[in-house]
């Protein structure tokens, strides 16, 4: 008998969660989004403040099995950057791939940040 593989998206405990980071998007996310969403990049399927187990990404892939992340000020404090070491480790856990950059990279040269997702998207 095949038992059936625990479910690990958008569990309903973080539904809330969810929809307040989808309503209160930083700057740099709004501007990220917009280049998103829609499959406008390379044809591929975005989803945003996506769940996985007990974490939510700004931005998901799950075609391709990529997390997009920008990280701002509170992502440089040492007891942040502990979680997100747990987090990737996690991810990775699940093949799933992250790709991170600083919401000032998304101010400064947003095409840099699609092009280098572009290369997340296909190499495997």
């Amino acid at each position: 008998m095949v038992m059936p593989r625990p479910r690990i998206h958008n569990w309903n405990e973080l539904k809330e969660a969810r929809r307040h980071l989808r309503h209160s998007l930083t700057p740099a996310e709004a501007a990220l989004w917009i280049a998103l969403k829609g499959s406008k990049l390379s044809g591929k399927k975005f989803r945003r403040q996506r769940s996985i187990g007990n974490y939510i990404v700004d931005f998901y892939c799950p075609e391709c099995g990529l997390a997009v992340e920008l990280d701002g000020g509170t992502h440089f404090d040492p007891a942040r950057s502990d979680y997100d070491l747990r987090r990737q480790q996690f991810l990775k856990k699940l093949n799933i791939r992250v790709a991170r950059f600083e919401n000032r990279l998304e101010f400064e040269s947003p095409e840099a940040v699609l092009e280098a997702i572009k290369g997340y998207l296909t190499t495997p």
